[in-house]
């Protein structure tokens, strides 16, 4: 009987080594892009001598993985390695829909938006039309590259749609910093963003770019942002109190006021773009990959942000939309924070998160959106909608979040989470709510004491 206990605890331990392995194959950017995986961590316990026969067969059957790299690595060696192996898909399971969901959304067409109802952005709507055509043409930007040797590369730290991120250092200095290895996409998408972050390095809370470097070889270009000991969004805003949640939703919109006073509009605020470094109360907004130069009457791409924070602007396909946008994605992280439900809007894929909005904001209000932007959903997505009464705030109180959900926190949210982008407030007006006044105080306090 013991005998048999053991042989099970021994294919834990082995099939916990499996799974990084398998983690390892996973991956895939190895052989998409030449980039090695860092080592996976160590088991904390020692392993027994031998894994049981039924593990050592499904060992086998994997390739063989490189050495393991050293801890710190030369940033062009990680760009580097020869011989990729081959690519491992493993495709997650389809999340399980409803047959009439399923069948309804393989019918639906883009929705049809008729002329005569143009939107324009209620502030800084005119700041790329004043400025020079050379702070916002980033399609003329001459990159000036750096010296990839200056860096090493210490420890993954994540990944992305278009890039792999690593802790490193510099060489000289033994500074921490982060290395974003971007992955093959069009120059002009990486033009875009060097010369967003460029046009608002030094801006309150906003990452700063500190070199651009280039592989010699493959030419993979990687970006070196300032380091911030960030702690994990969802270790850290369930701990967070509520003068704590006041306070760093202030420090977000005073990077958000300052992009969109330059022209910017971020596209893709979310909880896994926003740093917060706790014990020095540090904030900072990035991953400008999406960001883009708002002018006026341009129509543009609705495939931006991530799904729990797309607007509904981009859920009803018009492309006309504006800083606003990042107020609506603001006001989705803040409602995740003060009822603790992360992700506020759940959908499954974006017509359900337009499903999932109108059953908390109700239909009444998103037809009467429609009908002002002269918007016509496609008859399926509006049947897959249906008819909703709109929610009250107070029905997402319970006892784990009453002492955050306080009555100018919900009001705050109400003004966010408005279907119509033009009523929402800006970045500006948002600092001015009651739900801030803690905070304006306590700065203020801090400035006649200085």
């Amino acid at each position: 009987m013991r005998e048999r206990e053991r042989e099970r605890e021994r294919a834990k331990d082995w099939a916990s080594v499996l799974l990084f392995v398998l983690g390892d194959l996973i991956d895939g950017h190895k052989a998409l892009f030449g980039i090695h995986r860092l080592p996976p961590p160590q088991p904390s316990l020692p392993l027994p001598c031998a894994p049981p026969p039924s593990v050592v067969s499904s060992l086998l059957l994997l390739p063989l993985l490189p050495p393991a790299p050293a801890a710190f690595r030369p940033l062009h060696s990680v760009l580097s390695d020869s011989a990729p192996s081959p690519p491992y898909v493993l495709s997650p399971p389809p999340r399980p829909h409803h047959p009439y969901h399923e069948t309804l959304a393989q019918k639906i067409c883009k929705a049809i938006r008729r002329p005569g109802a143009p939107s324009k952005a209620r502030t800084y709507a005119d700041v790329n039309v004043i400025r020079p055509k050379d702070y916002w043409d980033y399609e003329s930007l001459t990159v000036q590259w750096g010296e990839q040797d200056d860096y090493e590369v210490v420890k993954k730290v994540g990944r992305g749609k278009y890039s792999e991120v690593f802790e490193g250092v510099h060489c000289t200095d033994n500074e921490k910093c982060v290395i974003k290895i971007l992955k093959p996409v069009k120059k002009k998408k990486i033009k875009r963003e060097i010369k967003i972050l460029q046009n608002l390095c030094g801006g309150p809370n906003i990452v700063k770019l500190l070199d651009i470097v280039r592989d010699q070889q493959s030419k993979t270009p990687s970006l070196i942002f300032e380091y911030v000991n960030n702690t994990d969004f969802k270790v850290l805003y369930p701990t967070l109190s509520d003068f704590d949640i006041r306070y760093y939703i202030y420090e977000l919109l005073k990077a958000l006021d300052y992009c969109h006073s330059q022209g910017i509009m971020h596209r893709d605020v979310k909880p896994h773009n926003v740093m917060i470094d706790h014990e020095q109360r540090k904030l900072r907004l990035i991953d400008w990959g999406l960001a883009e130069f708002y002018h006026p009457e341009k129509e543009y791409n609705v495939r931006v942000a991530s799904r729990y924070f797309k607007g509904p602007e981009l859920l009803v396909d018009l492309q006309d939309y504006d800083y606003s946008l990042d107020l609506w994605s603001l006001g989705c992280m803040l409602a995740g924070m003060i009822f603790r439900k992360e992700p506020f809007f759940y959908g499954h894929d974006n017509y359900d998160q337009l499903v999932k909005i109108a059953k908390v904001l109700g239909t009444d209000e998103l037809n009467a959106y429609l009908h002002k932007y002269r918007i016509e959903l496609d008859p399926h997505l509006a049947a897959l909608v249906g008819r909703h009464s709109r929610k009250p705030w107070t029905k997402f109180i319970n006892v784990d979040n009453q002492h955050l959900a306080v009555p100018e926190a919900l009001d705050f949210v109400d003004k966010l989470l408005h279907y119509d982008h033009q009523e929402r407030p800006t970045a500006k007006e948002a600092m001015a709510h009651p739900y801030f006044y803690p905070i304006r105080n306590a700065e203020s306090s801090r400035t006649r004491t200085r």
